[in-house]
């Protein structure tokens, strides 16, 4: 996995190698330009008095070059006025360029070199036959390298780490940790990104507090109008208006399932711990359910790990749903005992347009020309697919064969055949 430390570490390291290799080849290939010009005459009028005269045999001026470099760990040439090889220790050099004017630095194969041009025409090339500040300059170079190294990586992973635990707050706050906040470290941009995340943070949390203590004082002073009219129902005698009676008992429970739906959603959404998980024997629970709809049941054994009383509820509402606009067609029903666990509802209805299978899942959603079949308020499939996803799984629509529908619940945690 690419990190973002070890990206900006090895930049950095790509940088100080780089400035390393330039040095290098600028020391290696550059002359020194701020060597004074008048010491290399002064120079070359030692060497022409250590020298013999021109007109000395070759072997004698041989001897001298090779007494010189006995004691100078240098690379001597000597050449006359028009260029000839005189005589020299170790590889001979070129000669020098033919503009050159006087002593000096010149740029030769291999490196830099020094030109003395002698008062009577002659010139000696010399370059040192070691270099003894190159181990030196590279061992520094090295030295360099490693402590820059370990010191990038320090600050660097420093700095990458206050991100990392940013980026784990910023993950806990969208799990639904809302008092989720991070350390503020430090007085530079990753910390007025925590500053500004605390606060994000703190805006949010107090948004969906005012929010659920909202909903709960508007579910609390609906339900108490609920009760009045749920008591004035029953105060009605069967004899006075008999279809006022019915039809404000279904007013009352449409109106007290709206209110349990929207409490859900919201703590759901909230990611609110509203029941303890256990282990739930869900071929069991749907029968119960089932029985209730008359539904067919089929399926093996299936244990999984989950909140029993939101299981509970998305089967609920399956089968609700399938009551309300199957058609009055038998209701099917399969549990399949794998990992994942699958429930499976299906009715001979007439379906839903392909258009719509995702957004019969958004709240308060009705298909078009439904909305007069049934009671319901759209709640219900969004609930089944909220709970599903907080057990792990998912749920979606299929066109069943032949006609009709079937909603497929997949839930993830712990099943177990």
């Amino acid at each position: 996995m690419r990190r973002l430390y070890l990206q900006i570490w090895l930049a950095f390291l790509g940088i100080l190698v780089l400035f390393a290799v330039l040095m290098a080849a600028f020391w290696w290939l550059l002359p020194d330009e701020r060597k004074d010009h008048r010491m290399l005459e002064g120079v070359a009028v030692l060497l022409s008095d250590a020298l013999p005269k021109p007109d000395a045999p070759r072997a004698e001026v041989q001897a001298a070059v090779d007494r010189l470099a006995a004691r100078t760990p240098a690379v001597m040439t000597v050449r006359d006025a028009r260029g000839a090889l005189l005589a020299h220790a170790g590889p001979p050099l070129p000669p020098p360029p033919p503009d050159l004017d006087g002593s000096g630095f010149v740029h030769l194969p291999g490196g830099p070199a020094t030109a003395l041009k002698l008062d009577d025409g002659r010139t000696v090339m010399v370059r040192p036959a070691k270099r003894p500040r190159g181990p030196g300059l590279l061992a520094g170079l090295c030295l360099l390298l490693l402590t820059s190294a370990g010191g990038a990586y320090f600050i660097v992973r420093r700095i990458t780490g206050r991100l990392e635990r940013l980026q784990a707050r910023v993950d806990a706050l969208g799990a639904g940790d809302l008092s989720a906040r991070v350390d503020v470290e430090g007085r530079d941009e990753v910390a007025e990104l925590a500053s500004s995340f605390n606060r994000t943070a703190a805006r949010i949390e107090q948004l969906v507090g005012t929010q659920k203590s909202l909903l709960a004082n508007v579910s609390h002073e609906l339900r108490s109008p609920l009760a009045r009219m749920r008591m004035a129902v029953e105060l009605l005698t069967a004899e006075e208006r008999p279809e006022l009676k019915a039809r404000l008992a279904r007013d009352v429970a449409e109106l007290d399932a709206l209110i349990d739906e929207l409490l859900e959603a919201s703590r759901l959404d909230a990611g609110a711990v509203v029941g303890k998980m256990e282990e739930v024997d869900l071929l069991a629970l749907v029968a119960e359910e089932a029985a209730e709809f008359d539904a067919q049941v089929s399926g093996s054994m299936t244990s999984l790990q989950g909140d029993a009383r939101l299981l509970r509820r998305l089967v609920r509402n399956l089968l609700e749903n399938a009551r309300r606009y199957g058609g009055g067609t038998p209701i099917e029903v399969a549990v399949e005992g794998t990992t994942p666990a699958t429930l499976r509802v299906s009715d001979r209805g007439p379906g839903v347009p392909a258009s719509e299978h995702e957004r019969i899942f958004e709240p308060f959603y009705r298909v078009r020309g439904m909305a007069e079949t049934g009671s319901g308020v759209g709640l219900g499939l969004a609930l089944v697919r909220q709970i599903a996803r907080r057990h792990g799984g998912d749920a979606h629509y299929e066109s069943r064969p032949g006609g009709g529908s079937t909603f497929v619940v997949t839930l993830a945690p712990g099943a177990k055949a």
